[in-house]
């Protein structure tokens, strides 16, 4: 997962670019980058927080009347700066992109660009192979003429047709606009925002989140569908186009755990597709008649879970794990070695609230186990008599191959055992999933338009995209792999 924003029409894209970033932090912790266009591109990105990256002096030449930035989250690549996001090339028309998601088929592209297209990648980064995709497509439907909305629908279907895997995509094209797209099944979020300045003078956003728009003072004016792409043109003239016939399944993981509460993804509130999975919890335990002192939230994400299952059960709710603000995300962080050594910097437990009382734990997934292990100690050490694990979210038991850090199959704590020997792993009394029906159906209840289903993949290794076979998820594997030696 990584979060992006693009910008057009503003005076000052720049500064309302890094804004932007700032609110989607929580996407991405291991790198940001922003690029602006003035009659010729101004690049800046490096590893690092978005604090860090953009100083004032090191943006005061960054300017332009187009911006996007990004702030990258590792999957493909995970790499140094070279793999940081945006990219640029500036043949046909210079063309900047950023994006959200990870190519399943990203070695074959690859390998296609060089010995077809003569095209040679300067990172391992899968957004770069999109973009070579899409400028090939372009050079060919322009044949050496001039743009047209045609020839950039043209282009992006064949990036529809070539590319295989999860992506919204934004980007510009130098001296024509804004333009984003979305894979045919949906599968990342992306949303489209407008404001009016203080001249009276439309501007427009892509992002990621909702929340990101609402920050920046814009409306959400669409929410692109599965196979849909928009173009903004310089004179302001807004283009949207069904590329595709949609296949929309949406990352049921976003709602568990990546997007922040207060935003929004194609219409649905994260806020309360978390307070569902509470409440199918809630139902859960009592069928079960387990029973304990309190209920305490791991922060942040399973917080909203956590309280309206203490509301259904009428169970003490307390907040005895105490976030430090200043350390990122440990599931988000590029290496095992990293997540482990954060956790007890991270939280802290109040002694007062778990002494000598039976606690359910509520926390929105269970990945690798290393983060539930130390807190589960971390309650025991400070006098919890008992600690049932409460996951919102059922076993991950498979790979993701669009774009979550959880590639390979060894790095699973539920992919060979069952709950009973989870428990005993982590050191927990009992561990709890949430059922798949009832996660799916939190997030779908959230929908006025109606959801037929999402992307569970990670869950019941049903992947929407298809053609995700063994030689493939091997390839992810290794991929992983090898830039897990470099954490």
């Amino acid at each position: 997962m990584c979060g992006f924003i693009g910008l057009i029409g503003t005076d000052n894209p720049v500064q309302d670019v890094h804004d932007g970033l700032l609110a989607i932090q929580h996407r991405g912790q291991d790198a940001a980058g922003i690029v602006a266009y003035d009659g010729r591109f101004h690049l800046r990105k490096a590893e690092g927080l978005v604090r860090d990256v953009f100083s004032p002096l090191r943006m005061k030449d960054v300017k332009g009347s187009l911006a996007l930035g990004h702030v990258r989250y590792p999957t493909i690549g995970s790499g140094g700066q070279e793999d940081a996001q945006p990219f640029v090339v500036t043949y046909p028309f210079g063309i900047a992109m950023a994006h959200n998601g990870n190519v399943a088929n990203y070695a074959d592209l690859r390998a296609q660009l060089l010995s077809q297209g003569r095209r040679h990648l300067l990172s391992k980064c899968d957004v770069e192979v999109i973009l070579n995709v899409f400028a090939d497509a372009l050079a060919r439907q322009a044949a050496g003429g001039p743009f047209s909305p045609e020839i950039f629908r043209s282009a992006v279907a064949e990036v529809f047709d070539q590319v295989e895997g999860a992506y919204s995509v934004v980007g510009f094209i130098a001296g024509v606009g804004l333009f984003a797209f979305r894979d045919p099944h949906g599968i990342k979020p992306i949303c489209f925002g407008k404001r009016i300045d203080a001249s009276g003078k439309a501007v427009y956003a892509v992002a990621s989140e909702s929340v990101v728009l609402e920050t920046l003072g814009y409306e959400v004016e669409h929410r692109p569908g599965p196979g849909e792409a928009l173009l903004v043109c310089n004179d302001g003239e807004v283009l949207w186009e069904q590329i595709t016939r949609p296949k929309f399944r949406p990352c049921v993981f976003e709602f568990v755990y990546f997007a922040r509460p207060d935003s929004t993804l194609d219409k649905m509130s994260v806020y309360r597709a978390r307070e569902g999975m509470g409440r199918a919890m809630a139902r859960k335990l009592l069928r079960m008649g387990l029973k304990a002192d309190v209920i305490v939230p791991v922060p942040e994400s399973s917080r909203p879970a956590a309280l309206e299952m203490a509301r259904e059960l009428g169970w003490s709710f307390r907040e005895a794990l105490v976030k430090n603000r200043y350390v990122g995300r440990t599931f988000i962080m590029p290496g095992n070695k990293e997540r482990r050594r954060s956790v007890r910097h991270k939280l802290n437990v109040i002694a007062s609230e778990v002494e000598a009382k039976s606690i359910l734990l509520v926390d929105d997934s269970i990945v690798r186990g290393n983060t539930s292990r130390q807190i589960i100690q971390m309650l025991r050490d400070a006098g919890a008599t008992k600690v049932y694990f409460i996951s919102t979210s059922p076993p991950l038991k498979h790979p993701c191959v669009y774009g979550i850090d959880m590639s390979t199959r060894q790095e699973l704590i539920a992919r060979d055992r069952n709950s009973e020997q989870i428990a005993e792993t982590l050191g927990a009394d009992m561990v709890i999933y949430q059922d798949l029906d009832d996660l799916v159906e939190s997030v779908r209840l959230q929908n006025p338009d109606g959801l037929d289903d999402t992307c569970h993949a990670c869950f019941s290794g049903i992947y929407p995209t298809g053609r995700v076979d063994e030689a493939s998820l091997l390839e992810v594997e290794r991929e992983r792999l090898d830039s897990d030696k470099t954490d």
